[in-house]
């Protein structure tokens, strides 16, 4: 028996299936309506904020006569910690279930229809994530024949780079790649610093690796979309300034060693990924339409994973490690405090912004 078309002006409910009424409501043609001229700024201004705030951090540390006072980069630090837990949940995890979760269009046809895929890929996300950490962990016990903490001296070491960057010097300056003079035993610095590295670039490449996914989807539908452009291009200015400051401060903390060019080609390319995208989407402008069922299934698929590894690199490398397992977590009250009241903001003002990008 052939199945009646749709009708939306005259719905029996005794026959209408879900499906037929998700979709006709979810699913729209291409509604991109012009501004090309403001479109095309979007692509250079979006990309001037995103490095700008991106490679802050870092170029701060390498120039002392900037003189940038500590307090700064520990808010730099952890309000991106904070806007980084929030992109996790807000703005990735949220638009997932939007897009293929059980009560949408994608979620009640098919296959779709007959297992929660949403949350099994955020969760298959995670594990993988956490695979890939625990192997790189792994290997770097192996390279260096010792678990990260058997040896007290050289983690202390290592966290003086991964959290303050040195001691904190009596005016308050950031040090910039100072030794310590607290430190009593003699080590092998370059293979403390290698061992750090590795340690921490793993853990930085998977967060960069779904932020990018992210800003790749928002870069497109910022290129195709209709009257929400106006809305949307100050919001999302916000939101990769955010997220830059946030990468950039993570990637400040980490001892590159011998590998100086790293951090600028990890900064360009999150900088870079967004500006791009938003060039694609102009360029497909009249024939992509990210309210098809098929574009619906990619974003939902591409939000899903890079939730799954915000959520994990978020709570997990972010929060549990500066906060929980820190062996060498500040013991100034007001300082703790200071850093937890950072990340509250960041987590606050990127959930706020998830109102409307």
């Amino acid at each position: 028996m052939t199945k009646m078309a749709f009708n939306p002006s005259s719905v029996n409910l005794d026959t209408a299936s879900k499906e037929d009424v998700l979709c006709y409501m979810a699913i729209s043609s291409n509604d991109y309506n012009g501004h090309l001229g403001a479109r095309i700024s979007s692509i250079f201004v979006i990309g001037f904020v995103s490095m700008a705030f991106t490679f802050f951090p870092v170029v701060a540390k390498r120039l002392p006569g900037w003189k940038i006072p500590y307090s700064v980069y520990i808010f730099a630090r952890y309000f991106g910690t904070g806007v980084i837990v929030a992109t996790a949940f807000i703005h990735l995890l949220d638009p997932a279930y939007s897009k293929i979760g059980p009560e949408t269009c994608v979620g009640v046809s098919g296959y779709w229809d007959e297992y929660s895929w949403c949350a099994a890929i955020v969760l298959a996300s995670i594990v993988f994530i956490f695979l890939l950490d625990l192997a790189a962990e792994v290997y770097v016990e192996l390279k260096y024949g010792m678990h990260k903490d058997e040896n007290a001296t050289d983690n202390f070491l290592a966290h003086q780079d991964h959290l303050d960057i040195g001691p904190v010097p009596e005016d308050g300056r950031i040090r910039h790649d100072k030794p310590s003079e607290h430190t009593s035993e003699k080590v092998d610095d370059d293979s403390v610093a290698e061992r750090s590295f590795r340690q921490q670039i793993a853990a930085f490449l998977i967060l960069e690796f779904g932020i990018i996914f992210h800003s790749v989807i928002i870069g497109l539908n910022l290129g195709v979309t209709g009257s929400e452009f106006a809305t949307l291009y100050p919001v999302l200015v916000f939101h990769q300034s955010f997220e830059g400051l946030g990468l950039g401060a993570r990637l400040s903390a980490i001892p590159f060693g011998r590998h100086k060019w790293l951090p600028w080609i990890l900064c360009l390319a999150y900088g870079l990924t967004t500006p791009i995208s938003i060039a694609i989407g102009l360029g497909v402008r009249t024939t992509y339409n990210p309210d098809s069922k098929a574009a619906m299934i990619v974003q939902g698929v591409l939000n899903a994973i890079s939730a799954g590894v915000l959520i994990y690199s978020g709570l997990v490398e972010l929060l549990a490690r500066d906060f929980l397992f820190d062996p060498c977590r500040t013991k100034q009250r007001s300082r703790l405090v200071f850093m937890v009241f950072c990340t509250l903001l960041g987590a606050g003002i990127m959930g706020l912004i998830g109102k409307w990008a």
